[in-house]
């Protein structure tokens, strides 16, 4: 095996149940919103969305409509929403699959009665969410542009050319106990609740709590919680509000492909960055950038080697990551080539975490998940299935 990730299913089931249970002390009524955009954060969309909406998940949510069509593709009938694509792109496909796209614009309303209307119209009337920027500054509806919105989207509704599903924002600071954006926000989606009301519109459901926001801030719980990372067990508050309860559902594996003997003084990897004190045994790891492993790793992440013993210790990658390996500092222990590699996971076996990962390179363990690359298969498991059963005493040479 050169690289897997392993991706326990019954984790993300698990983590659904709990944020959902979370929105529900806020709001019995309220439902869950599974995002597995970017193919599910790199944990697979298809088998994620299903487990999610087996869990209880009541709608699903994705960034691009290519996405949501990839679920409609996989049989995945729960309802989906798409909120990131440009006024020009063709969306009859996404109306025709029943996607609610996300407008964001009068040009992306504009795009949707289009669609809708003339020769080559859809044969249905198309669901939207209206995207309100409340004070994240990216996509949205801006304050200047509201009203206009507004009236447009009142008359399309009139006419019977379009059903307003549901009006969404996103916080900008929710993982940030404490933010006093996160009041901000909100009473601007409150506001702007409002204008669509006195203009008659029915706002459809409420949603513009994220996870942080589903786990410490209640007060951004409307009809619905809409959770990307907290799905798949990582924590965006960080462990400051303590432990969250959810359960890392990745873990990328390797196995050593090789080791040798090398003298005081042997330069490693490109550019030469790091060199032994003393002779020392190094191993190679055949995962690298090109499979997702940030290049920031090299002299600062460490792994967990798992040994013929059953034993797993920890090692520093040292040198360059390069594209397709990496190399581990062994000292004189006794690593030999086919031990295991646990470059990440749940931290069961004394492995790095993705946030632990994350913090050695300089980035979130968003970016850690996401950037997992094709290259590098999924397997997925079920009914406590595991990954590792040996036990790890998590020492770092």
């Amino acid at each position: 095996m050169r690289a897997e990730a392993v991706v326990d299913l019954d984790a993300v089931a698990a983590n659904t149940r709990l944020l959902l249970d979370r929105v529900r002390r806020t709001n019995p009524a309220g439902g869950l919103m599974a995002v597995v955009k970017a193919d599910g954060y790199g944990h697979g969309a298809v088998p994620c969305a299903r487990v999610a909406v087996r869990a209880g998940a009541t709608h699903l949510g994705v960034a691009t409509p290519d996405e949501a069509l990839a679920l409609r593709a996989a049989g995945i009938t729960a309802p989906v929403a798409a909120w990131l694509w440009p006024a020009g792109q063709d969306i009859a496909a996404a109306l025709v699959g029943g996607v609610e796209l996300g407008v964001s614009s009068l040009a992306h309303l504009d795009a949707v009665l289009a669609a809708s209307a003339g020769p080559a119209r859809t044969p249905v009337r198309p669901r939207i969410h209206l995207k309100i920027d409340t004070g994240l500054g990216r996509n949205g509806v801006g304050p200047a542009d509201l009203a206009a919105v507004a009236d447009a989207l009142a008359a399309a509704i009139r006419a019977d050319r379009v059903t307003l599903a549901g009006t969404m924002s996103h916080l900008a600071c929710a993982d940030e106990p404490g933010n006093e954006s996160v009041a901000a926000q909100t009473a601007a989606y409150r506001d702007a609740v409002a204008v669509l009301q006195g203009r008659g519109i029915d706002p459809g459901l409420l949603h513009l709590a994220n996870t942080p926001g589903v786990l410490d801030h209640p007060e951004t719980i409307f009809d619905l919680g809409r959770c990307g990372i907290g799905l798949y067990g990582l924590d965006p508050l960080g462990g400051a509000r303590g432990p969250q309860g959810l359960r890392p559902a990745m873990t990328l594996r390797s196995t050593v492909a090789l080791t040798k003997r090398v003298p005081a003084g042997f330069g490693v990897s490109y550019g030469l960055t790091w060199r032994p004190e003393r002779e020392t045994t190094l191993a190679l790891v055949p995962v690298g950038y090109a499979d997702g492993l940030p290049r920031a790793a090299g002299n600062s992440a460490s792994v967990l080697v798992v040994g013929r013993d059953g034993r797993g210790r920890r090692y520093r990658v040292v040198g360059r990551v390069a594209m397709d390996q990496l190399v581990l500092h062994c000292g004189d222990d006794d690593v030999t080539a086919g031990d295991g590699v646990l470059v990440f996971g749940p931290g069961d076996h004394g492995e790095p975490s993705a946030a632990e990962l994350a913090a050695a390179c300089g980035t979130i363990d968003y970016e850690i998940v996401t950037r997992i690359g094709p290259r590098v298969p999924r397997r997925h498991l079920r009914q406590n299935e595991h990954p590792v059963e040996r036990r790890a005493e998590g020492r770092t040479r």
